[in-house]
């Protein structure tokens, strides 16, 4: 399932800097513009089994008092109608939570006050884009769709032909003027 990968890619080629788990594509990010240019947050892939696991089973809740005085904002209404959100808050607290919101919540807090901080220092705000501009070439469309070509569409390539000078070229404007 491909949430925000390719996304990330194109954003940290044009300064942006992340914030995400480390699964996906902001691995590959990672590993081309290295994690210290990242705010990364959140349970590592070979984790989130044993956590869902504890989750399921009731063993484990994640819902501390913080994250329960958000659901509780929002349930009570301050942001709006609640309708639509209100299964997906229920789920989370009857421990249905796939996606491993709640055991990421803290871990995202902590990983967002990095962000704040790494943003009052402009200099080190600007090396972090900056590098990971430098860095992040890997992502180009040309590479990617020429990686495509090969490996997944199993498409070659073709030669294009280089039109005879000698020849008349039609364009719109000869043609166009042609008419008058």
């Amino acid at each position: 399932m491909e949430a925000s990968g390719t996304s990330n890619m194109k954003f940290v080629m044009n300064g942006c800097l992340i914030i995400g788990t480390m699964d996906g594509a902001n691995v590959e990010i990672a590993e081309e513009i290295g994690e210290e240019n990242m705010f990364i947050f959140g349970a590592l892939v070979d984790e989130i089994g044993e956590l869902r696991r504890q989750i399921f089973s009731g063993e484990k809740t994640f819902i501390g008092k913080r994250l329960q005085r958000v659901f509780d904002a929002i349930l009570s209404g301050t942001f709006g109608d609640v309708s639509i959100v209100h299964p997906i808050i229920q789920s989370f607290i009857d421990g249905r939570d796939y996606y491993l919101v709640t055991a990421d919540f803290n871990s995202y807090i902590k990983a967002q006050n990095k962000v704040d901080e790494a943003y009052r220092d402009q200099k080190l705000w600007n090396k972090m884009s900056i590098t990971g501009v430098a860095k992040s070439a890997k992502f180009s469309s040309d590479r990617t769709i020429s990686e495509y070509c090969e490996s997944i569409w199993k498409a070659e390539r073709v030669a294009i032909p280089t039109p005879n000078m000698k020849e008349r070229v039609r364009s719109f404007s000869n043609i166009y003027s042609a008419r008058k």
